[in-house]
């Protein structure tokens, strides 16, 4: 056990930054309130979707490292703030902000834990490890979800077309075919009652 000062006074300079990520508003829109959703709130809910979805990855995955990867996978936001999906120039931009905003946030912390933190947010990002290709698809699907019980409310505020919503999620499959099956399917009922412009 390390009782440095220095060290817990890393560690807490590093969860009180964290509270920042309640200011980040997303496009989705809660259910159930009349407001957008936080990147906090995002950040549970994905972690309470891995925990009762992971049945549905392709391949074996450990839960517990999922589950730590979407909590972490957006705290790059505070710096960079949330990248809408569908837009395509933001994204293109979105790289270099956030392993700026990776480099600063996670350097708060002692150097053994932001090492290890910062790694877990590069194979989230990378998508290559059969923990982060089931971690990209649940992070899609919250927003999907909001979308698609909200009667299409962010899709119809910004002007996203069917076409968009599928070719932004189609990675979903990846990681999961059941989790983007599903999603296919709801996004086709969705365009035919008008909650989603079709193309």
């Amino acid at each position: 056990m390390n009782d440095s000062p220095d060290r817990l006074a890393r560690q807490i300079a590093f969860l009180l930054e964290l509270d920042r990520l309640k200011t980040v508003l997303r496009r989705s829109r809660l259910l159930h309130e009349d407001r957008r959703e936080n990147s906090a709130e995002h950040s549970w809910h994905v972690v309470m979707l891995a925990m009762v979805l992971a049945e549905h990855a392709d391949e074996a995955v450990d839960g517990t490292r999922v589950a730590r990867m979407l909590m972490i996978h957006d705290v790059v936001e505070i710096d960079a703030g949330d990248a809408f999906v569908y837009d395509v120039a933001a994204r293109t931009e979105k790289a270099k902000k956030e392993t700026a905003a990776a480099e600063r946030i996670f350097g708060l912390l002692p150097e053994d834990q932001g090492r290890e933190l910062h790694a877990l947010w590069r194979e989230f990002d990378a998508g290559e490890t059969p923990d982060a290709r089931f971690a990209l698809p649940i992070d899609r699907l919250m927003p999907l979800l909001h979308n698609l019980e909200g009667g299409g409310q962010s899709w119809k505020e910004h002007g996203i077309r069917k076409h968009q919503v599928l070719d932004g999620n189609a990675l979903m499959a990846r990681g999961s075919s059941t989790l983007w099956d599903y999603a296919r399917q709801r996004i086709e009922a969705a365009a035919a009652r008008g909650d989603l412009t079709e193309d």
